[in-house]
């Protein structure tokens, strides 16, 4: 059931959207599952209008499947719909550490050196929802750290995203052991201040995942 007493200055619709959007993307509803507006409603304690509301700008969003006769899924996700968000990040994110190469201060070079340390302990202890956490916030810092508000705004809805896939594959994908090596080289080459080599860096680490995501993925879908 929601916290109305820590929300209830914000429209219950966007409470409840927040939610299940959330839902989707961290994995608690699962690709296929049906979106019953009345069991929804029943399990946050609200009325059946925000949640069908939330539902239809779910679907917008590529979230939600609404079938005719058959009613509302959170939608599949594919290693094509993993591949086509990658190729994205490729290109936003080497432009963001190109970008913070030029700009970054020391405070937030050294905030992104800690983020990566909590993310290496993370891995040690087999932390799922602290890798997921940092991970997510090592690249989000890099962007932030742009200073590019357009840049900023579009990474946002990539690493959406992005959120998803991670909490679907963290478990299965070993790869993710290295990824400290390489965000380290992506750090070192912010702190050299060589923009191109920052963007070669961060695209790398980029498109290594997408490549692994197309030789692996469909083995991991078939045992999901």
């Amino acid at each position: 059931m929601l916290n109305f007493d820590v929300q209830n200055h914000r429209p219950l619709r966007e409470i409840v959207y927040e939610q299940l959007k959330r839902q989707i993307l961290t994995g608690r509803i699962t690709p296929g599952t049906r979106m019953m507006e009345v069991e929804l409603a029943d399990e946050m304690g609200v009325s059946r209008t925000p949640v069908r509301e939330a539902i239809r700008k779910l679907e917008k969003e590529g979230l939600v499947t609404i079938e005719p006769r058959r009613g509302a899924y959170a939608s599949d996700i594919s290693v094509k719909d993993m591949v086509d968000t990658l190729e994205v990040r490729e290109d936003l994110e080497g432009l963001a550490a190109a970008l913070a190469a030029e700009r970054m201060t020391e405070e937030q070079i050294d905030e992104l050196v800690k983020i990566t340390e909590g993310y290496s302990e993370a891995i040690l202890n087999s932390d799922t929802e602290k890798i997921i956490h940092y991970d997510e916030k090592f690249h989000k810092h890099i962007v932030s750290c742009s200073g590019n508000k357009t840049l900023i705004q579009l990474s946002e809805i990539v690493q959406e995203l992005a959120l998803r896939f991670r909490y679907i594959y963290y478990d299965d994908f070993s790869r993710y052991e290295n990824m400290p090596v390489e965000h380290r080289q992506i750090i070192a080459a912010i702190t050299s201040g060589d923009a191109d080599t920052a963007r070669m860096s961060a695209d790398s680490h980029v498109k290594k995942l997408k490549e692994f995501v197309i030789r692996e993925g469909e083995e991991v879908f078939r045992h999901r």
